[in-house]
């Protein structure tokens, strides 16, 4: 029996150390993947990898269930689909901690709140949003040229400077420059 481990957060911000320090120890291998937990079995390169690793007796090793997926049916499909192999899961932390060779009401009741913090998050983030525009305030980031970089940028190319020599001096991207230049209708 070998434990495979499997490390997943949603982005490629997120950091996978914490998930790394509890599976690398005791884990034949790890495969990691950084992609939203909402989705199909086979968009998650990194679970459709160990899922392919996996043999009879070998035990999926997750730090949460909830790393597994935040999608319900889709956790319960991959549950079912490893326990008929014969795969057992070994979920480290959470509700659901422990050993488990076949589907059990806390397993699907930890994938259930898995599916419903995501829906939370997701709610209070276009809450935030609506909120933010109400008061005037437009999410994303800031724009990088500001009018006197625009006016710069514009005279610069008046005098004939290429997109190149402009990004340079003035400090930003040549697809800055480009974007300032022909500006989207």
């Amino acid at each position: 029996m070998a434990l495979i481990g499997l490390v997943r957060v949603s982005t490629d911000k997120q950091k996978t150390l914490r998930q790394h320090d509890a599976l690398d120890a005791i884990c034949l291998k790890v495969f990691e993947e950084k992609i939203s937990g909402k989705l199909a079995v086979d968009d998650r390169p990194g679970l459709t990898a160990a899922l392919y690793y996996l043999r009879d007796g070998d035990m999926l090793t997750v730090q949460e269930v909830d790393r597994l997926g935040r999608n319900l049916l889709e956790g319960l499909i991959v549950l079912n689909d490893l326990f008929q192999r014969g795969v057992a899961v070994k979920v480290l932390d959470g509700i659901a901690a422990g050993e488990h060779t076949e589907r059990s009401l806390i397993l699907d009741l930890a994938l259930a709140l898995a599916e419903d913090r995501r829906r939370d998050i997701v709610k209070k983030t276009k809450n935030g949003l609506d909120s933010a525009r109400a008061r005037g305030r437009v999410g994303g980031r800031r724009p990088v040229v500001d009018d006197d970089k625009r006016r710069v940028i514009l005279a610069r190319r008046a005098e004939g400077q290429s997109i190149r020599q402009i990004a340079l001096a003035v400090k930003v991207s040549v697809g800055v420059v480009h974007k300032t230049l022909n500006p989207a209708p």
